[in-house]
């Protein structure tokens, strides 16, 4: 390889490590909102699933591992060491193969997901009292704003404690399945409200499907992203084996000294 097709190679290595560093960094701070934000439908899952914390943390890791490699990456390209590159290489192979293995399995176990996702979403509707939690206000804003109410559907309420205890001369909802569209009582975005009529005044559509429907909207894009990070991975993979071919000795005093 010639000298000018070397020089260009581990440019382009350094230009690839320097994105590789900043997608460990996006990757740590997805990882980071999972395991901290209290207003999304992922709040309510890691209230109970041990599975979805564990998976938030293998992203923080993930993502500072990502961070580490670019860095070392940078250098192994800028400085030819053949040592760094080699065990970049080598890491970022194992992180292509576990990212791989995680969607077969995501894939393989969806129907099983789903069952545990809708277990855990029905027992924070039966102990649902509208106090000032972190699950049932997450579930509140979730069904505010992808406008919906339960998981199948409103009957999904029906076993709530708080309705089945009411008295017969009150009428409760969840507030955050309120349809504005519909004459009612007083809208409040959490908590229950007291009904009119015995039809509530609420979204006849469950959030499962408005969450399927969500999917389904930007499935083109989850799908970019995912074959977008596969393909920068192995252009990665194919510049530092080039590079490391190229390199016939180190030379260790280019290596700055801190």
């Amino acid at each position: 390889m010639g000298k000018g097709c070397i020089a260009a190679t581990k440019y382009f290595l350094f230009l690839f490590n320097l994105l590789f560093f900043i997608l460990g960094a996006v990757i740590m701070g997805f990882g980071l909102w999972v395991r901290l934000d209290s207003q999304s439908f992922l709040t309510v899952l890691q209230e109970s699933s041990t599975s979805l914390k564990v998976g938030a943390y293998i992203l923080i890791g993930i993502g500072s591992l990502s961070m580490l490699m670019g860095f070392l990456g940078c250098i192994g390209a800028i400085y030819e060491i053949r040592c760094l590159l080699g065990l970049y290489f080598t890491c970022l192979l194992l992180i292509l193969i576990a990212q791989v293995t995680a969607a077969v399995l995501i894939y393989l176990q969806r129907d099983l997901l789903k069952g545990e996702t809708y277990n855990i979403v029905n027992k924070i509707l039966v102990n649902y009292t509208g106090s000032n939690n972190t699950s049932e206000d997450a579930w509140d804003y979730i069904q505010r704003t992808m406008k919906c109410c339960g998981w199948n559907g409103q009957s999904d309420w029906n076993e709530n404690v708080m309705i089945k205890s009411q008295n017969n001369s009150k009428i409760l909802y969840p507030c955050s399945c309120r349809n504005e569209s519909i004459s009612g009582s007083d809208k409040q975005e959490k908590g229950f409200c007291e009904g009119l009529v015995p039809q509530w005044p609420v979204f006849t559509k469950g959030c499962i499907s408005s969450l399927e429907d969500w999917i389904l909207r930007n499935c083109g894009v989850i799908l970019g992203v995912c074959v977008g990070i596969a393909v920068i991975e192995l252009l990665g993979m194919i510049l530092s084996m080039c590079l490391c071919k190229s390199v016939q000795q180190e030379d260790y005093t280019k290596v700055p000294k801190y």
